[in-house]
């Protein structure tokens, strides 16, 4: 039975009764001890179900009864007067339940041992006269025991075996496959629609980095354990290493979609408080999806949905809970077209660099150029930067095309180097996914080192949105170093994202550039004029140069001028041009 699967309880009743048959008048029963040392009666269909329900859930020791002492011990105890034997005195109910029911007057119990010496259960012989065992007995039971502790230990390594393969090790949830077979179970069983929510840790690596994996698996636990407490009694599932599931079976399931995130967006970030990591603030994302009516749902396609949404959120709206609508289908496929077309032009060398000259409103003097990426389609058709923006949060790629601007920039550099172009610098758009990485000082030293081009010749542009986003200073330890290697850093589109001023205190840059919206809100002493103003004499101070983007008219770069700003950029001084159209305006030195 042991050889063919047959369950514990199965093999152990089959004992019990081939026990039985052996020793005529004897009532068998076997109990097993869980590891917090919990009797649960397992077989012993003679033995009293009144009794066999009261032993179930007490805990062993030195002086409950036959069984839990035996347990307690590891040694057979037999006891030859249930009514007066010490062992028995707080256990009298259980004595006049045995007697009332079955005659019993006498127990004898042995401990069923693991191998390695832990009990496993106890194996019961009950008499009906006040005695003990026989040698004869003592010999079957010893035989019943070894059979009894290899089918438990079968069970014991199946319930690992079963616990390992659906638990989480780490936080003691339930894991992805068997979030899965839950999920599956719910949908055959047909009724009502249900509904999944999925919660995502934001910038978990962040933790890991800054406070050490330790403090981050603490973390995980943490929002676990209160994701499970916002939830119940609804099951809670961690299905990755950031992300959490829970399958939402009530009559209104949106509405509790609805009311369980809003109280994990409100409760779990407060964590990082209570933590004492406080300087890394913790949001969380969540992404939820409804089954269709009737409930016999498609599991992968509820399932991608539920994942749809969840990206929608952290793409877009980090922090908040997102539903599932159709039109979330529409932006990720145009995603996955856009990441497709970046993925075949870096393949075929389709990326190119274009260059928008930058000038000195006093002479007229291209003093340096911004390199902005574009991508030309097999029909040789440019796209623009704009059009492929959002594909540049991804990791790999934005790595991947900042690697081929670098390695583009540095080639067109050295050649105006060699060619006696006069050029002071380039300016290289940096993205987020570029810090994420981890290794960009190396490669922007690197991709400059090959051809041989100074660092002072190149500037770094890095937007509002990365460079201020970073509370535990990375992106800002990173760009020192990289300052200090030579470069300059211009901090782009001033005024559209994050920053405030004393932002400029704690992350000095080089450049600041001042975004276009405030360049077309000039007018006579409009708010445009006024701030651009302020800047002006702010980054004098600081020692920062100031930069005006988007200079469309001559109107806009005189009132520029006239506040004191020495630089600009825009259409009003030349569209983005490739190597050799931008080489005949450097040779001349003044855009046409």
């Amino acid at each position: 039975m042991i050889a063919r699967g047959c369950s514990v309880a199965e093999t152990a009743e089959h004992i019990c009764r081939h026990a039985e048959r052996l020793a005529p008048g004897v009532i068998c029963s076997v109990v097993r001890i869980d590891h917090e040392g919990i009797i649960h009666p397992l077989a012993g269909l003679n033995v009293p179900a009144v009794y066999s329900a009261a032993l179930d859930g007490l805990a062993i020791g030195p002086s409950v009864g036959s069984c839990g002492t035996a347990a307690h011990f590891r040694v057979p105890v037999a006891v030859s007067d249930i009514f007066t034997d010490p062992l028995w005195r707080e256990y009298q109910y259980f004595a006049d339940l045995l007697f009332s029911a079955k005659g019993i007057k006498a127990c004898w119990s042995s401990p069923i041992l693991q191998s390695d010496g832990r009990v496993l259960g106890a194996f019961g012989f009950y008499y009906r006269e006040n005695r003990g065992p026989t040698n004869e007995e003592k010999t079957l039971v010893a035989e019943c025991i070894d059979l009894c502790a290899l089918a438990l230990e079968r069970e014991e390594v199946r319930a690992e075996n079963h616990r390992l393969a659906y638990s989480d090790i780490l936080t003691g949830l339930g894991n992805r496959a068997s979030f899965m077979k839950t999920l599956e179970e719910r949908a055959e069983s047909g009724g009502e629609a249900f509904a999944i929510l999925l919660l995502d840790i934001d910038h978990l690596e962040r933790f890991n980095q800054a406070l050490g994996h330790e403090a981050g698996d603490r973390l995980i636990r943490e929002v676990g354990e209160t994701f499970a407490q916002i939830s119940a009694p609804a099951k809670v599932f961690r299905i990755d290493a950031d992300e959490f599931a829970l399958l939402i079976d009530e009559g209104d399931a949106e509405l509790a979609l609805s009311r369980i995130s809003s109280t994990a967006l409100e409760t779990i970030p407060k964590l990082s408080q209570r933590s004492g990591s406080s300087s890394l603030p913790l949001s969380i994302s969540c992404g939820g999806a409804l089954s269709d009516q009737p409930a016999r749902c498609d599991v992968p396609a509820l399932l991608q949905r539920a994942n749809l949404a969840l990206h929608h959120a952290k793409q877009t709206a980090r922090g908040t809970f997102v539903l599932y609508h159709e039109g979330i289908s529409s932006t990720i496929a145009h995603e996955f077209r856009v990441l497709q077309t970046l993925t075949s032009a870096l393949a075929e060398d389709r990326v190119e660099a274009h260059y928008q000259p930058i000038v000195n409103l006093d002479t007229h003097e291209i003093v340096g150029l911004e390199a902005l990426c574009r991508i030309r389609t097999q029909s040789g058709q440019i796209i623009q930067a704009g059009q492929f923006a959002e594909a540049l949060q991804s990791l790999s790629m934005g790595n991947f095309l900042t690697d081929r601007m670098l390695k583009l920039v540095a080639a067109d550099l050295r050649w105006w180097l060699d060619d006696g172009v006069p050029l002071r610098y380039v300016s290289v758009n940096i993205s987020m996914a570029d810090f994420g990485k981890g290794s960009l000082r190396d490669r922007v030293a690197e991709a400059f080192a090959l051809q041989c081009v100074p660092l002072e010749h190149v500037v770094l542009e890095v937007t509002e949105s990365v460079y201020m986003g970073e509370s535990d200073h990375r992106v800002a330890e990173e760009i020192e170093k990289l300052r200090a290697d030579g470069l300059l850093v211009a901090l782009d589109d001033f005024g559209t994202g994050y920053a405030s001023l004393t932002h400029l205190l704690n992350f000095p840059v080089d450049i600041i550039k001042i975004d276009k919206s405030f360049v077309d809100r000039m007018s006579d002493g409009g708010s445009g004029e006024i701030i651009i103003k302020a800047l002006i004499d702010m980054a004098d101070g600081l020692g920062m140069r100031i930069v005006a983007e988007g200079v469309e008219t001559t109107d806009q770069a005189t009132r520029l001028q006239r506040l004191g700003c020495r630089l600009a950029q825009g259409y009003l001084f030349g569209y983005p041009a490739d190597r050799e159209k931008t080489t005949e305006i450097l040779r001349l030195g003044t855009p046409q």
